[in-house]
């Protein structure tokens, strides 16, 4: 019912006795406040969205900013200075960016410590891949020896015990 009211009438098939109640709708809002309500609801789910949007862009950011310190500490010498420079200034950028609430800032800065430290990262795997060739070579090499201590022999199979003629009778 529009007003907010409506009748239920039920009878007990056993008994034959019937009852009815008026249930009214006791929320004192108008249809007019309820939907002002809904349509905050839909404009706070975009805002919502857009939090959580920059959540995770905080959160991607930060995990970045850790992997690239981190790298750079393993690293130890074998990053240059200049390397170690631009990840550590990139790393506090992304810090004053995520503090912030500009998404677009965030992944910006995000996206350049990505940049610097890719080139780091490519280094070390690129050592670590040669590294893992060379140790393989050796093993083929030392495997390789091995083999050459093989001696090349003939063989020719004889009887034990040779049948004796005397057993034949």
């Amino acid at each position: 019912d529009a007003n907010g009211i409506l009748n239920v009438n039920a009878k007990d098939k056993a008994t034959g006795k019937e009852q009815s109640i008026v249930i009214k709708a006791s929320s004192g809002l108008s249809d007019e406040e309820i939907e002002g309500m809904v349509n905050d609801a839909e404009a706070n789910a975009a805002e919502d969205q857009k939090f959580e949007e920059l959540v995770q862009a905080r959160n991607a950011a930060d995990g970045l900013a850790h992997a690239a310190t981190k790298t750079v500490q393993e690293a130890g010498d074998k990053a240059t200075d200049e390397e170690k420079e631009a990840i550590e200034a990139a790393v506090k950028e992304v810090e004053v960016a995520v503090k912030g609430d500009d998404k677009e800032a965030i992944d910006a800065a995000a996206a350049k410590l990505s940049e610097a430290s890719s080139v780091l990262a490519q280094k070390l795997y690129a050592e670590q891949a040669a590294a893992a060739e060379a140790e393989s070579s050796e093993e083929e090499t030392e495997s390789s020896a091995d083999t050459n201590d093989a001696v090349d022999a003939e063989f020719e199979e004889v009887d034990a015990e040779p049948e004796k003629e005397d057993d034949k009778k």
